[in-house]
């Protein structure tokens, strides 16, 4: 199985609102006007600086919401898409402060909640078919496919039209990669997308940190077992000293 990715067009759309209909429905989501990304919209087209921005779930290739998960809620595929299981979730929102996108929404009106987000069309990808937003997108602003030739194809549309679009995708690199990846006419950072991401997976960052906790932990043990047996000297020194001084005063008095 190839895995598969989703270029979004930036230029090309046209705010339309296919793609957000098509993932309600798919999704049977309730239509709603939400300003964003909810617990509630998957999807969602933003005009921003005279510019059509939709934004989803990016699936990174390495996915931080994945690596902190403690109950194992997420998957990754080998077709890209990074779902989510409710029935292991319970609620501890890792994930939101994980994934470097601000995807994961949390449903703040359930008395029992979970969390929410785009899966990439999973039971449609995984028979051969293609998510109900590329499905729907009139104008080819958004293309489902092999990872390799969504790649291809953003690069021959930069290509073809230099002066349209800049030389740039995101999410080839980003993160380590994701299955979403875009492309401008304009630098990402103008339309949101946060710039100050490292181009390798986070959760390796993580566990360079995390390789040197048992470090950190021993040097940190010895510093603190150095002060107790200090403050113990000083205590046993101090009682002496003072023991010594009421047997010269008991002398004195004798």
């Amino acid at each position: 199985m190839k895995r598969k990715a989703m270029l979004i067009d930036i230029p090309r759309c046209e705010n339309c609102g296919a793609c957000e209909e098509a993932c309600k429905e798919q999704n049977k989501l309730p239509e709603n006007d939400d300003n964003g990304l909810s617990a509630y919209t998957y999807t969602k087209v933003r005009e921003i600086k005279g510019h059509n921005v939709r934004r989803l779930c990016m699936h990174c290739n390495d996915p931080a919401c994945l690596s902190v998960c403690p109950v194992n809620a997420f998957t990754k595929n080998p077709e890209g898409a990074v779902v989510y299981n409710a029935n292991r979730c319970m609620g501890c929102r890792y994930c939101m402060v994980a994934c470097p996108f601000g995807i994961p929404r949390f449903e703040w009106d359930r008395a029992n909640p979970k969390i929410s987000k785009c899966v990439f069309c999973f039971s449609r990808i995984s028979k051969g078919g293609q998510p109900a937003c590329a499905e729907a997108c009139p104008v080819e602003a958004t293309v489902f496919g092999d990872r390799d030739d969504v790649i291809k194809l953003a690069r021959e549309r930069i290509k073809a039209e230099p002066g349209k679009y800049i030389d740039h995708i995101y999410g080839l690199n980003e993160v380590g990669g994701t299955s979403v990846v875009y492309i401008s006419s304009v630098p990402f950072g103008q339309l949101g997308f946060p710039t100050n991401v490292e181009p390798v997976p986070l959760p390796q960052l993580t566990w360079k940190i995390l390789k040197q906790v048992p470090n950190v932990v021993t040097l940190g043990a010895l510093m603190l077992g150095g002060i107790y047996w200090i403050t113990r000297r000083r205590e046993e020194v101090a009682r002496f000293e003072e023991q010594q001084q009421k047997e010269q005063k008991e002398r004195e008095t004798r």
